[in-house]
């Protein structure tokens, strides 16, 4: 398998190298393999086709390698290591890695002006899929992919209209409607709390379907919701002391649950959890936070939000690979597992059945999750 190439943004200057990328048509959320190239060998002796294993059975033992790059991975601020949407986006790509057997590139943004270079380069590089992780890419992406037709470019959380592009939405609310419900069925006090990152439309997607889900298990409970920064303030993405501190006040202040929906900030919560003591949960984003947790802080993990951009990244670079990918705009939800709620600590273990239930009321459309808190 091709090692991952995981490169500066002040290395790739040096090593760009400009390539044409395949493309092909239909939908990138498949379930297809990728289809093998068949060996041709010439016959082999009587005398040595019974000391010989056969070609075919060798070729079978390998994997079919991509030659150069493949994927090439665009971060905003923040990159790997928030435990939540950046980590799922690279996770996607560590697993389209090693189960395609492809090559990775990653560059991430360390400022606003770093966007459109980025993608350039990544393109020019010679990938084959260049994926822009985040909303933020929007006013950079287009231009790009309109210069380079035969690079597909996909866009998480964002929509371009582009015969070579693929965008992805998720449906924030639904997963946090769930995670909403399990706060409602486990608060003691009638009181709960909701940290928001940037105060953007789709961080309110995540304050709406939670406060919805409360409300539909408790229609008096009472949510607190606060935001750490304003539109284009990425600071909000990385204050884990300023959630802490938010958090805190509401814990001592009587609340029991609190659901963070801002990146790495979310790590200050968890901590104010633990400090507050007995009875105190906290319940994390886009990533099952319970799997990085202290064994301290499992025992406060109520749940977490699970936003599978993991899975999108990886079906993004399948669809590529195999011939089917195709521009547009596709929507991961409860009915196609892209949002859900984590089970791995086991604090919602006796409450699944009823967040069961609430899912398959959302599939059936009997509830229509809002997705803005206005009038909630």
């Amino acid at each position: 398998m091709i090692k991952s190439k995981r490169i500066a943004v002040t290395a790739m200057a040096a090593v760009l190298a400009l390539a044409g990328a395949a493309c092909g048509s239909d939908d990138p959320v498949t379930d297809e393999p990728a289809a093998e190239e068949e060996a041709t060998e010439e016959p082999a002796a009587e005398e040595e086709a019974a000391e010989e294993p056969a070609a075919e059975e060798e070729a079978a033992e390998e994997p079919a390698e991509e030659a150069g790059p493949f994927l090439g991975l665009a971060f905003d601020t923040g990159g790997r290591g928030d435990g939540t949407f950046n980590d799922m986006a690279g996770q996607g790509a560590d697993n389209a890695e090693a189960n395609l057997s492809i090559a990775v590139q990653e560059l991430e943004a360390t400022s606003d002006q770093d966007r459109q270079p980025n993608l350039e380069a990544l393109a020019a590089a010679g990938n084959k899929l260049v994926v822009a992780v985040g909303f933020a890419f929007g006013d950079a992406l287009g231009p790009i992919a309109e210069a380079n037709p035969d690079v597909y470019f996909g866009w998480i959380d964002g929509y371009y209209d582009g015969a070579n592009i693929i965008t992805t939405a998720f449906s924030e609310q639904e997963g946090s409607f769930l995670v909403g419900a399990a706060a409602a069925l486990k608060s003691q006090s009638g009181k709960i709390g909701f940290i928001g990152g940037q105060e953007i439309d789709l961080i309110k997607r995540f304050e709406a379907g939670y406060i919805a889900g409360a409300k539909a298990v408790n229609p008096d409970i009472v949510v607190e919701s606060a935001y750490l920064g304003a539109a284009g303030d990425n600071a909000a993405w990385g204050s884990p002391d300023k959630a802490k501190e938010i958090a805190g006040a509401w814990y001592a202040d009587g609340a029991d649950v609190v659901y963070t929906a801002a990146g790495g900030s979310g790590r200050g919560m968890i901590e104010a959890a633990v400090e507050a003591g007995d009875g105190k949960w906290a319940i994390g984003v886009d990533n099952d936070e319970c799997s990085f947790d202290t064994d301290e802080q499992k025992e406060h993990r109520l749940t977490s939000m699970l936003k599978r951009v993991d899975t999108a990244v990886e079906q993004m670079a399948k669809s590529v690979q195999d011939g089917t990918a195709e521009g547009g705009f596709y929507t991961f939800n409860l009915a196609n597992d892209g949002v859900g709620y984590a089970t791995t600590c086991g604090n919602v273990d006796d409450i699944v059945d009823q967040l069961e239930e609430f899912k398959a009321q959302i599939i059936a459309g009997d509830i229509v999750v809002p997705t803005s808190p206005e009038g909630l």
